[in-house]
């Protein structure tokens, strides 16, 4: 007649593992990490440990789900971003959409040529000033070089090829745009 399991059954170590499919060697690990408990020198209380195994493998289970769960959210996000990234590169390439350091080198650009049409004013109209003989005249004179000044400056234009320019050398790109090959080449 075979014997009845009961909550106060005790297995060897050889018997544990073999009613939980794992080694013996696993069932001492498990003991030295305090997951299984000793009832006297290589016994174990059969009903208790098979639970305390089983609990064990369920939390690692869930820890395993959260940590997978996370890790691919962190992927999402990691994917997400370099796709973002990706496309605000292209968007640049394609000149539509500029850095703030490109655009404020842009922008100094426009004042610079602003300065040096606005210093070289006086130079221009001194000879057609001179030679007029009343103030009203003068005005006259300075209101056209002003006015032909500001068309001049109206005339003034964004160049994609400059913004093109700028961007290769602040990325230090050596690849032809249009063909899409190494200009090295």
């Amino acid at each position: 007649m075979a014997n009845k399991i009961t909550t106060d059954t005790e297995v060897s170590t050889s018997e544990l593992a073999c009613v939980l499919g794992i080694t013996a060697r696993y069932v001492r690990q498990l003991t030295e990490d305090g997951q299984l408990e000793k009832v006297k020198q290589g016994r174990y209380m059969l009903c208790a440990s098979v639970q305390k195994y089983i609990d064990s493998r369920e939390a690692v289970t869930e820890d395993e789900v959260k940590l997978e769960k996370a890790k691919r959210a962190a992927e999402v996000t990691l994917k997400t971003s370099k796709a973002h990234i990706a496309k605000m590169e292209a968007d640049e390439l394609r000149g539509k959409m500029h850095r703030s350091e490109d655009v404020e080198a842009m922008t100094a650009d426009l004042i610079y040529t602003i300065r040096g049409s606005l210093l070289a004013l006086p130079g221009r109209l001194a000879i057609d000033v001179a030679a007029v003989k009343t103030p009203a005249e003068a005005a006259e004179v300075i209101r056209r070089g002003v006015t032909l000044l500001m068309q001049e400056l109206s005339q003034y234009q964004y160049d994609p090829k400059k913004y093109e320019e700028r961007v290769r050398k602040r990325m230090a790109w050596d690849i032809d745009i249009d063909t899409g090959e190494d200009e090295d080449a």
